[in-house]
């Protein structure tokens, strides 16, 4: 019997739209995903911190960071991946219904598990950010040394060594890091954001 059956879905006395007018904002998910050390991590803070200071609510949910926590029990294997990323998902577009801009910095190397983000979230809120950068970049990087690591065999299932990134074929914003910096990054995305009407 699943438990499933016991649960009732209650509905908020809010709609999304009378939210977002005493907000002053909408939300939207802003989906970040590259290889490690593509920047994901860096751009998302400065994005959210560009936003916060415009006046408007963001937050960045980070790889990282939600692994200690939130994801702490699950590993790196393909079905941990697809089990983090549904997670992240979820998490996601309740910050999105709460009127929240939402920058999430993960690798996220499936394209399956991207389309079911933005299957969970709505397509019309959610933008998928490739960061663009080649893996000989990123390893030249390497601000944690992981790559060192992974070509020495002490990190299996490492995405762009030993497991496979899957690169989005029709992001709503691509951006190579290589040739942009930081503040160009956030630039591009705030700009984006602002003329699809997240930030008036």
């Amino acid at each position: 019997m699943s438990s499933k059956r016991n649960l009732t879905k209650h509905n908020p006395l809010l709609s999304p739209e009378q939210r977002s007018s005493h907000l002053g904002q909408r939300g939207a998910v802003l989906w970040l995903t590259g290889l490690s050390a593509s920047g994901k991590s860096t751009i998302g803070y400065a994005l959210e911190k560009k936003i916060v200071e415009s006046g408007k609510i963001a937050y960045v949910l980070d790889g990282d960071n939600v692994r200690h926590g939130l994801n702490g029990d699950l590993g790196f294997s393909p079905e941990d991946r697809n089990e983090n990323i549904r997670r992240i998902g979820e998490v996601a577009n309740l910050f999105a219904e709460a009127g929240v801009i939402v920058i999430t910095s993960f690798i996220s190397p499936y394209r399956a598990d991207r389309d079911q983000a933005r299957e969970t979230c709505g397509n019309e809120r959610f933008f998928e950010v490739y960061l663009d950068v080649p893996v000989e970049v990123c390893e030249e990087r390497d601000p944690k040394g992981l790559y060192k690591k992974a070509r020495a065999g002490e990190i299996p299932e490492f995405t762009g060594v030993s497991a496979p990134y899957e690169a989005p074929e029709s992001p709503e914003v691509r951006i190579d890091t290589a040739a942009n910096d930081v503040d160009a990054c956030v630039a591009v995305l705030f700009d984006k954001l602002a003329s699809a009407g997240y930030l008036r």
